[in-house]
């Protein structure tokens, strides 16, 4: 069943182009476009569709604005030629960023993260395995509820109700929403994903080894491929931002790694 969607951009050629990406992409159904954000408002609250691509700079009411006022079961895509509202859109929690001029690609990529998220089971109550002696901290925690343990070099998830055993070395990414983590790995077709909070992983992961570059994001940093002048961090097939907050700190791992380098 495709997810159900609706536009909303000041720009009418934007417009066109997105009905255009959405149009030829199967997993997709348009319900509507609008170029006022205020009409949009009400379409949006009685429709309540799975995805909403929404502009953040227009008239009247901006994306950001608008987001608060949303249906809670609508996901956010936010369609921008300013990066720099990026670091905004993860406090609103949406579930991707797409700056103007938008590929088509970088368009794909997004959809396949609104599909993983909307395939997610409902409900997935913490369980764990027998435990001998003193539980870890991770463990006891109440928001750990993905994680079973670490073992060396290894950590156990709950997956799909099963407990899966992963070896940190094959982890590039991982990436969060809400209460569900998705762990990418460099030889996993499709990400593992866990009822985790991204609090619980980056105390989970080696700090030696992971680092949390933004509020949704911690990369494997030997898995790094390169970073551009704009602080974006190539890793797998995804580029992950940087973020203010975490900027200073891995800035430093940069030039511990390279002195003199970024």
């Amino acid at each position: 069943m495709p997810l159900t969607c609706i536009i909303v951009d000041d720009e009418p050629l934007a417009v066109r182009l997105l009905e255009t990406f959405v149009n030829k992409t199967p997993e997709l159904e348009l319900l509507a476009s609008f170029t006022d954000s205020v009409e949009a408002i009400n379409a949006v609250k009685q429709q309540a569709p799975n995805l909403l691509f929404l502009d953040i700079q227009m008239p009247d009411l901006n994306g950001m604005e608008l987001a608060h006022m949303i249906p809670q079961e609508t996901r956010i895509i936010f369609t921008t030629a300013f990066k720099e509202y990026a670091f905004e859109s993860y406090e609103v929690s949406a579930l991707d960023f797409l700056l103007k001029p938008i590929r088509y690609n970088k368009f794909l990529a997004a959809i396949e993260k609104a599909r993983q998220w909307f395939s997610l089971t409902p409900q997935m109550p913490p369980s764990h395995p027998p435990h001998r002696g003193k539980p870890s901290a991770q463990e006891a925690s109440p928001t750990g509820g993905g994680l079973v343990g670490a073992l060396g070099a290894s950590v156990f998830l709950r997956v799909d109700g099963e407990y899966r055993q992963i070896q940190l070395a094959r982890l590039l990414y991982v990436s969060g929403m809400k209460d569900y983590v998705m762990f990418y790995m460099d030889d996993e077709p499709r990400p593992l994903i866990t009822h985790l909070t991204m609090k619980a992983v980056e105390e989970m992961l080696p700090a030696e080894q992971f680092m949390r570059v933004n509020r949704s994001y911690i990369v494997a940093l030997e898995k790094i491929r390169s970073v551009d002048r704009n602080d974006c961090i190539y890793i797998g097939k995804e580029i992950i931002r940087v973020t203010d907050a975490y900027r200073e700190a891995f800035l430093a791992y940069l030039n511990s790694k390279f002195p003199g380098g970024k």
